[in-house]
This record gives C-alpha cells, sequence and structure tokens, in this order.
C-alpha cells in the first residue's frame, strides 16, 4: 500500500531520511569522546530505539518510569530516566525494574537518594545515579558544587545506589536562535562543568559520565567538551522548531492531512491542535509558505495564494515533533524508491505503534 491510501490524519516517517539524520548524527560525534544516549520521548518506539542502539547509541535516555518499563519490556539494557523519581510507589518500581536493565536516574535530594537506597536493598538491585546541576534551566539541579558534593558523597557511602556523574541538560539553549548566544552560553556552561569536575576530584569523587546535551547544541561540542553523552532526542524527525537553528539534520517525520475545504485565498485540512502539537511554533507545509495559520481543534487553515484542491493530500511538518507522535497510536514506516519520488507515492514499510504513548507517570 502507499502513503497516498491512509486515512488522513496519519503520521508517516521516511526511512531514508531518518537513516540519514542517523548517519549525521554520528558524523558530528566521530573524533569526540561524545557518546550518543538519545531521547525516547522522541518516537516512543522501541523498535526506533533498537535501530539507534545498532547505529552505536550507548543507552537510552528517557523522562518517565512508564516509559524505562516499556523499553525493559522490549530488552533493552541500558537505560537512564533523565528525572527526578520521588513517590514511594514508584521508588519501588524503580528499584526492581534495576533487576531488569542497568538503570540509571537522576537526583538533587537527599531524602530522595535515601529513599532509593532503602529501595534498592530491600529489592536486592543497584541503582545508579547522576547528581543534576542547574545549569541554566532553573528546573531541576542543584545550584552549588557544595551542594553537589554532598550528594555525590552521599551516593558514595550508601549501599545499593552509585555517583555515577553529572546531569547537565541546558533545554534552554536548545532552540536559542541567536548563534552567538548559543555559542556563548554553551562556552560558560562547559567552563563551569570543568570547575565542577575539579572540585570533586581535589575531594577525591571522579565523575565517569557527563550526560546532557540537545539537538540544538551537540554541533557546538568540541573535541574538548567536557560531556561524555549527548541525550539528543529530536535530530531523528526534526520538526519546524528545529528548522530555524539551521542543524544538518533534515525533516523525516510527517503528519499526512486532506484539503477539506478550499477558497482562492486559503485552504484548511483534517488535523488541528489533537494532531499536531503546536506547543513549539505553527506547523508548516513541504514546499510552501503562507501569510498565516489558524489551528483548532481538528482543523489547520492556511492562508495565502496556493493550488490545493479539495481532495489533495498534503505533507505537514510539525511543529513540535516529540508531542506530536505522543498524538498517535501508530507511525508509518515509508520508504521511498528514489530522493525525487513524493512521499504520498512511497510505499508503508511497516506500521510501527507508538508503545509508549501517553506515559506520563
Amino acid at each position: 500500500m502507499k502513503v497516498r491510501n491512509l486515512e488522513t490524519p496519519a503520521l508517516v516517517i521516511d526511512r531514508q531520511e531518518m537513516e540519514k539524520n542517523l548517519q549525521r548524527m554520528n558524523g558530528l560525534l566521530e573524533g569526540t569522546c561524545l557518546k550518543l544516549r538519545p531521547h525516547y520521548k522522541t518516537h516512543k518506539s522501541p523498535v526506533i530505539a533498537r535501530m539507534q542502539l545498532e547505529n552505536g547509541a550507548c543507552g537510552i535516555t528517557c523522562s518517565k518510569l512508564s516509559e524505562a518499563e516499556d523499553l525493559a519490556n522490549a530488552g533493552i539494557e541500558d537505560i537512564l530516566i533523565a528525572n527526578q523519581v520521588v513517590q514511594p510507589s514508584k521508588i519501588s518500581r524503580l528499584a526492581h525494574l534495576a533487576g531488569r536493565c542497568r538503570l540509571t536516574v537522576c537526583v538533587d535530594q537527599e531524602e530522595n537518594i535515601r529513599a532509593l537506597s532503602a529501595a534498592a536493598v530491600l529489592a536486592g538491585t543497584q541503582i545508579h545515579c547522576y547528581v543534576e546541576l542547574d545549569i541554566g534551566m532553573n528546573r531541576c539541579g542543584v545550584t552549588t558544587f557544595e551542594d553537589f558534593y554532598r550528594l555525590a558523597a552521599l551516593l558514595e557511602e550508601l549501599p545499593c545506589v552509585s555517583y555515577d556523574g553529572v546531569q547537565a541538560y541546558a533545554g534552554n539553549l536548545a532552540h536559542e536562535y541567536e548563534k552567538e548566544k548559543r555559542e556563548a552560553a554553551t562556552a560558560a556552561n562547559e567552563k563551569r562543568l570543568k570547575e565542577l569536575l575539579a572540585y570533586l576530584s581535589e575531594r577525591g569523587i571522579e565523575s565517569r559520565e557527563v550526560s546532557g546535551g540537545s539537538t540544538g547544541t551537540v554541533a557546538l561540542k568540541t573535541k574538548s567538551t567536557v560531556y561524555t553523552e549527548i541525550q539528543s532526542g529530536s535530530f531523528i524527525f526534526l520538526d519546524m522548531a528545529y528548522r530555524g537553528m539551521n542543524t544538518v539534520f533534515q525533516n523525516s517525520l510527517f503528519v499526512m492531512a486532506t484539503v477539506i475545504s478550499a477558497g482562492p485565498d486559503h485552504f484548511v485540512i483534517d488535523a488541528g491542535i489533537k494532531s499536531i502539537c503546536p506547543d513549539q511554533g505553527n506547523p508548516g507545509i513541504v514546499g510552501h509558505a503562507y501569510e498565516s495559520i489558524n489551528l483548532s481543534e481538528e482543523h489547520t487553515a492556511f492562508y495565502g495564494e496556493h493550488s490545493f484542491q479539495v481532495g489533495d493530500m498534503v505533507q505537514v511538518i510539525p511543529g513540535h515533533c516529540c508531542s506530536t507522535v505522543n498524538l498517535f497510536d501508530e507511525m508509518y514506516l515509508v520508504s521511498r524508491t528514489t530522493e525525487n519520488e513524493q512521499i504520498q507515492d512511497a510505499v508503508i514499510e511497516d506500521c510501527l505503534p507508538v508503545v509508549s504513548r501517553g506515559r506520563a507517570r
């Protein structure tokens, strides 16, 4: 079956472009000490996670315990939850999950560390931990070297937990469009992290990993970077928000939609906010630009000159790929026979369930 035979809205992955994005990432990391630990939240598919591991990724990053459980169920052996897990019921689940894979979690509170240790002792497992340093997100993480050292030392003291390194995610720079500002802030973060590592080393604590980074900043990581892991997620699909960053990556994820109404100065498709997430900006249509866009729940209206007719299928680039994937039950993996072949004429190779859709716990 071809893409044009799908009922819309439908989520489609251009396999060739996705695989090229994997190779583009490898090219950026070549010659550095960086390993790719891609973020699962972008695709929520164990099949794609395994593709990334086969392409050289050292493990998988996720945001939620429930996502980590899905990954472990799929046989993924090295998982990082780049978040804090603090509810007692979840800590118990996490401790038992650590018996099925190499599991790392982020921490920034002493009480949480003690609870993780106690749960791991009961489960007879080992929980690896990254202490999170706030480097500009103003979200989670400690803010002083003294607090960081105190938590790292506690992890080295307590049973069944270990200090494995630093979580330092500068998500505030992921979509910083001013190149000079992005470069300056990235350099400042590198300097601060070097100072932290030296501070810890002087006190007898060594950090095995420094983990973080995003699609928007990975190209700035030089051979001398202190980072050892890149948690980039969106690079594999890209979206409209990242198109303005002029990265080496190209769009491989699209929402196929149908024109359901058309006038001389606008047209309307059958996909709105419930199938194209606009939390990081408006969607676009491949090969076209419009004066303005209006999204509602089930429709998107594009205003400006056009040549579309009712019934035409259009190729929509979502504003934010990660949130858009979470709106669908499945993604269609398609293969084009040539680079110039229209996506509508591509053959559907597989239907991948979005296994971790809605996993917010």
